[in-house]
């Protein structure tokens, strides 16, 4: 992986922790629904791909919230 798509998927992966951040207050399965709508909602089919790749290499650095919906939206 070339630097710039490390940066590209390290933001990303920033950004959907921050989104878990915002939702954790919730009860979990309503969370994990809020995350992966505002994903879906929100995000670029380029950066739902990207951050999808990531989760298939495991996921590293995703806070467990934001891998739930992600793996949901999969």
């Amino acid at each position: 992986m070339t630097d710039s798509a490390t940066h590209a998927v390290d933001k990303l992966i920033r950004m959907a922790n921050q989104i878990a951040v915002a939702f954790a207050a919730q009860p979990r399965d309503e969370a994990i629904t809020g995350v992966a709508d505002h994903i879906k909602a929100f995000w670029t089919p380029k950066m739902r791909r990207d951050i999808g790749a990531h989760l298939a290499e495991g996921g590293q650095r995703l806070e467990p919230l934001a891998k739930a919906a992600l793996e949901r939206l999969q």
